[in-house]
């Protein structure tokens, strides 16, 4: 499968996403405190990958209805 540089950069970052979100429970299940900037990390990246999800979509609908 030949990905292109834009979906690369989108699944790098989809992944970092998932990791820094498994790092939060991680650190949650051992009791500890995880970090404000982890949250804000993950929170960006997941709405970023959501957003352009969702405009990819709505871009192929649009040129399949005109």
């Amino acid at each position: 499968m030949n990905l292109s540089s834009v979906q690369m950069i989108r699944v790098w970052a989809g992944l970092t996403g998932l990791c820094l979100v498994a790092f939060y429970f991680g650190v949650l299940s051992v009791g500890g405190v995880p970090s404000q900037t982890v949250v804000m990390l993950a929170t960006a990246i997941g709405g970023f990958e959501i957003f352009f999800f969702g405009q990819e979509q709505w871009l192929k609908r649009r040129g399949k209805h005109g």
